[in-house]
């Protein structure tokens, strides 16, 4: 199991620090406090639930989901970016809303420096897919047919600018081949026109492709992360494959910019506490999703989401060539 937090559930001396004062003579938290997800109930809230519910439980206030989608995750973000910094209003996500979406979008009003990092939380993964009966059977055999059939071979993606499509461009930029994207409304519905043969292969999210994987419809031939996932451990990165895309897709909480240190080391010292007394009972819920438990403190996460602007912003550049 891949974790961003060296030795956290090895120590266990983890005080936390909910006395923290997020205003003067008030104890933190002191109400509940709501978690924006900026996407309709679905991989995201599944991908936090695991840690954030029980998160509550140490905090002695509970952390309550709060569904604000569109705009590809960035109304939720805007919302959360705009709010008071007191830590009583956070957005929980992937680099989508957080990274990708101001990248994408230049009327949009916020950042990533917008916000402040909290914690990451959890790994999940993108993967490249093709039907079980296709005549790829690695990604080795795309890259032949695509420089053999240039543009030929659709690939689906959860849609336009989207980190599906922004890493589909990527890879074929590395690997110098063209294909053709057909964007969806999500992953679900891109490996739903998969399965029907109205696309070649996909870029999706691991939890929508991971029960036709299971069930033997669906063959992952790649995926986009710096090491193999636990769930899949035969399927190759791409970036060992040879073509320098790596991007784990790690999702966590944000608070907005300015909210108090204390307030930000109150939410995390409570996502480490709970890894390191409910660790194999999150690692299986996320199991199910093809997911893996990856707590990462406000500085580590800061800097991968740097990484991940760094990386979305070529493929952005890619696209508008």
């Amino acid at each position: 199991m891949r974790k961003y937090f060296g030795g956290i559930v090895a120590s266990c001396a983890l005080g936390l620090a909910l006395s923290t004062t997020a205003h003067a003579g008030q104890p933190y938290p002191d109400r509940p406090v709501q978690l924006v997800i900026p996407f309709s109930p679905g991989d995201t809230d599944r991908m936090l639930r695991p840690i954030t519910e029980k998160m509550g439980q140490y905090m002695g206030q509970p952390l309550v989901m709060n569904y604000k989608p569109g705009a590809g995750g960035g109304i939720g973000a805007a919302f959360t970016a705009g709010s008071a910094p007191d830590g009583y209003t956070l957005v929980g996500s992937s680099p989508g809303s957080l990274v990708v979406v101001p990248l994408a979008n230049k009327e949009v009003t916020y950042t990533t420096d917008s916000f402040a990092p909290v914690a990451g939380i959890s790994l999940g993964g993108m993967m490249i897919v093709a039907p079980s009966k296709s005549r790829y059977k690695t990604l080795a055999d795309v890259v032949a047919d695509a420089k053999a059939r240039p543009d030929a071979i659709a690939y689906g993606t959860s849609g336009a600018m989207g980190i599906s499509h922004l890493l589909g461009e990527l890879f074929a930029s590395e690997a110098k081949i063209t294909l053709r994207h057909i964007p969806f409304k999500g992953s679900t519905p891109a490996v739903t026109a998969l399965l029907g043969g109205h696309t070649d292969i996909a870029v999706s999210a691991v939890g929508p492709a991971q029960a036709h994987i299971d069930a033997g419809g669906l063959r992952p031939l790649a995926v986009f992360s710096d090491k193999r996932l636990v769930a899949y451990p035969d399927v190759p990165t791409v970036r060992e494959l040879g073509y320098d895309v790596g991007s784990p897709t790690i999702y966590g909480l944000m608070a907005p910019k300015d909210t108090p240190p204390q307030v930000i080391d109150a939410l995390y010292q409570a996502a480490r506490k709970v890894v390191a007394e409910h660790g194999a009972e999150v690692e299986k819920t996320l199991a199910t999703l093809g997911a893996e438990v990856s707590v990462m403190g406000p500085k580590e996460y800061g800097a991968y989401l740097q990484q991940q602007r760094a990386l979305f912003s070529r493929g952005v550049g890619l696209i508008r060539e």
